[in-house]
């Protein structure tokens, strides 16, 4: 595969590699627990507890890709844009945009 050098290029594929809902619920899940532990760091002020937000965040996600997609996570190699795409990922799903997101990107059915 080339390597992608838009944010445009990497969503369609970041959600082709989302392609089971299994997936991407237990990315919503981890998703929403590290924001939910990241308020609570904030509003407590227990900043030793940060890591604890990117450990919630990561391991629903990497579990699902190595037991339900059976791919590598998008944040071996584009940390960034996947960290973003996992909060715009959530914010599809709780907008009720995310089936057109897949749509567009090609995974049609399967949301």
């Amino acid at each position: 595969m080339r390597e992608i050098t838009t944010y445009a290029e990497f969503w369609p594929y970041y959600l082709r590699e989302h392609s089971h809902p299994a997936t991407r619920g237990w990315h919503y899940v981890g998703t929403s627990l590290a924001l939910l532990t990241l308020f609570f760091i904030i509003f407590f002020g227990k900043w030793l507890l940060l890591p604890l937000a990117f450990v919630c965040g990561y391991f629903f996600a990497w579990v699902s890709h190595g037991v339900i997609e059976k791919n590598k996570p998008a944040t071996f190699t584009y940390p960034l844009w996947s960290l973003f795409s996992d909060f715009k990922m959530l914010f599809c799903f709780v907008t009720g945009q995310m089936g057109r997101e897949l749509d567009r990107a090609g995974v049609g059915t399967r949301s």
